[in-house]
């Protein structure tokens, strides 16, 4: 089970400037391997995501995934903001095939949201949409898990409680994993991908990554 990006390019026009997210980038994403993705705020890490779970539509290339994929973690988009966070767990589990009741007493447990969780999304905060959304993709078992800075979100007990999870998953699963906090990526990812200017570089060794990245921000 696997992701296959192929010759994958994207260009975004507004008012009459474009801004070039992805130039022929070929990667893939393998079962049982935790990619960090890697680049400077603003190169379209979550573009990139989007465009791997299928919300957006590259303008050439091809995105093959053998498997299923998870939507982009921590991506505030996910939800239908008037209906209750459980009502969206219900949702999710009939749209993914899982047990219904199972994964409602899975969120409910995890995302630690108490009366909260059968209020409309639109009255959470971003946090508690986040922790929604985590505690939700952790519900299902998913081939190839796309995640962005979710783990960064709640005090020091629940990003532990998070991050022990997700490490978990990983047992079984591959992922790309989007995170600014460089001790996250060295604890749960094994190799990395730089993105700079639409190109994408695939580094075998997560410091290799982390050693470009930084030499990138160094660079205006």
């Amino acid at each position: 089970m696997s992701v296959h990006l192929e010759n994958v390019c994207k260009t975004f026009r507004l008012q009459g400037a474009s801004k070039t997210i992805a130039h022929n980038i070929t990667l893939d994403i393998p079962q049982g391997r935790s990619i960090a993705l890697l680049g400077r705020n603003g190169t379209g890490k979550s573009s990139l995501l989007q465009m791997i779970a299928g919300a957006i539509q590259p303008d050439s290339g091809e995105i093959v995934s053998q498997g299923s994929v998870s939507w982009p973690v921590g991506f505030q988009g996910s939800f239908h903001r008037d209906l209750t966070g459980a009502q969206n767990a219900k949702f999710l589990a009939r749209v993914y095939g899982v047990e219904t009741r199972e994964l409602l007493d899975f969120v409910a447990d995890f995302a630690e949201l108490g009366a909260h969780f059968h209020q409309p999304v639109r009255t959470y905060s971003s946090g508690m949409r986040s922790r929604l959304g985590f505690a939700c993709s952790m519900g299902i078992h998913f081939d190839v898990y796309l995640v962005d800075e979710v783990t960064a979100v709640g005090d020091a007990a629940f990003k532990r409680k998070s991050e022990a999870l997700f490490m978990n998953r990983l047992q079984s699963s591959g992922a790309l994993f989007v995170s600014h906090s460089m001790p996250s990526i060295r604890r749960v990812c094994d190799a990395g991908a730089v993105l700079e200017n639409g190109r994408l570089q695939f580094f075998d060794d997560v410091e290799e990554a982390i050693n470009r990245h930084e030499r990138n921000m160094l660079v205006r």
